[in-house]
């Protein structure tokens, strides 16, 4: 298996994604990785790892001399830019030379590149982006998080029905539940989109438990929330800080006296713990869901260890042929 990985896309530069890249590679014997890149940048970079020549054969550099800036207009960028690391990227699947990208630069133009190249699956729409968040339980999915802003009922079940797919192979969960982001549990609440979505999800198969509310999102009854893009994107970064407040206010209040300080060092595992619990690079990246190959988009800031646990998800998707599974979902519903 290969997997092309955009090492330009990251905010840090290419060595932590090169070094995500070599991790990934020692955990999985099987797999091999494209670097997609200024040919003699990656390269010097790769040379200077020193554990770069224990994957030889195994890390290949595919030369891409342009890259996407996140302030770019996706549909600009996608068509100037035609030798940039991500439309390469998805070249190189559509070619069959790779069978998946990940990338940790501009999400719009990886998805309008991964629509360009390889298409929709049959069936689909609109593709859109799902993410996994930590929960008292099992991780929840979240999709369209920000590639659909403004969404018409069949839109949202698609996503619930490629999620739910999406989830199961990921998860190792028959059946997910699927609930419906709202402003209140009750069949009828929210704006037109909800309820005519709702109509549809109730008279589907699917294991759709109702409309939810936001704060039901991370009590772990739930394994996938359907909502718009606009409204992921939002509940996506609201959450992300969130994380970060808490753990720094936490983090505050314990530097304000001694008896805070020691009582830290009696349970400093238990707070590392919550750290990882919370941490979005133990979670990987987010799928794009609904393209006729395998794409993953990372965090901008993504860590060596993110990047690692992006392409591990590529390669379970792409080895449990999730694609297959959402076709074969979605003609269900058609044939219904």
């Amino acid at each position: 298996m290969k997997i092309a990985l955009d090492a330009m896309g990251g905010d840090q530069g290419p060595e932590f994604l090169i070094d995500g890249a070599l991790l990934a590679l020692r955990r999985n014997k099987a797999l091999s990785i494209i670097l997609l890149g200024p040919e003699n940048l990656l390269k010097e970079r790769v040379a200077q790892r020193s554990d770069s020549g224990r994957v030889a054969g195994r890390l290949l550099i595919e030369h891409a001399p342009e890259t996407v800036t996140m302030e770019e207009s996706p549909v600009e960028a996608i068509r100037k830019k035609k030798d940039s690391t991500i439309m390469r990227g998805f070249d190189l699947v559509k070619n069959g030379q790779a069978d998946a990208v990940v990338s940790a630069g501009h999400s719009g133009a990886t998805m309008a590149a991964a629509i360009r190249k390889l298409g929709r699956l049959e069936g689909v729409s609109r593709p859109g982006i799902a993410s996994l968040f930590p929960t008292r339980k099992a991780p929840v999915m979240l999709m369209d998080i920000g590639a659909n802003v403004d969404c018409r009922p069949q839109h949202l079940f698609q996503f619930a029905v490629m999620a739910s797919s999406c989830y199961a192979l990921l998860q190792n969960r028959k059946n997910p539940r699927v609930g419906l982001l709202s402003i209140g549990s009750e069949p009828g609440k929210g704006n037109a989109l909800i309820k005519e979505t709702h109509e549809l999800l109730s008279a589907s198969n699917l294991n759709f438990v109702g409309n939810v509310e936001g704060r039901d999102v991370y009590s772990g009854e739930l394994d996938v929330v359907v909502c718009d893009g606009f409204v992921g994107n939002i509940s996506l970064k609201i959450s992300e800080g969130l994380a970060e407040a808490a753990m720094q206010m936490l983090k505050d209040e314990i530097m304000k006296s001694i008896q805070a300080k020691v009582g830290y060092l009696l349970i400093r595992k238990a707070f590392a713990a919550f750290r990882k619990r919370v941490d979005y690079a133990e979670y990987g990246g987010a799928p794009l869901l609904g393209i006729n190959g395998i794409g993953i988009i990372c965090h901008g800031s993504s860590s060596s260890v993110a990047i690692c646990n992006a392409i591990g998800e590529a390669a379970k998707l792409v080895e449990n042929k999730v694609n297959d599974s959402i076709v074969q979902s979605l003609q269900q519903y058609i044939a219904a």
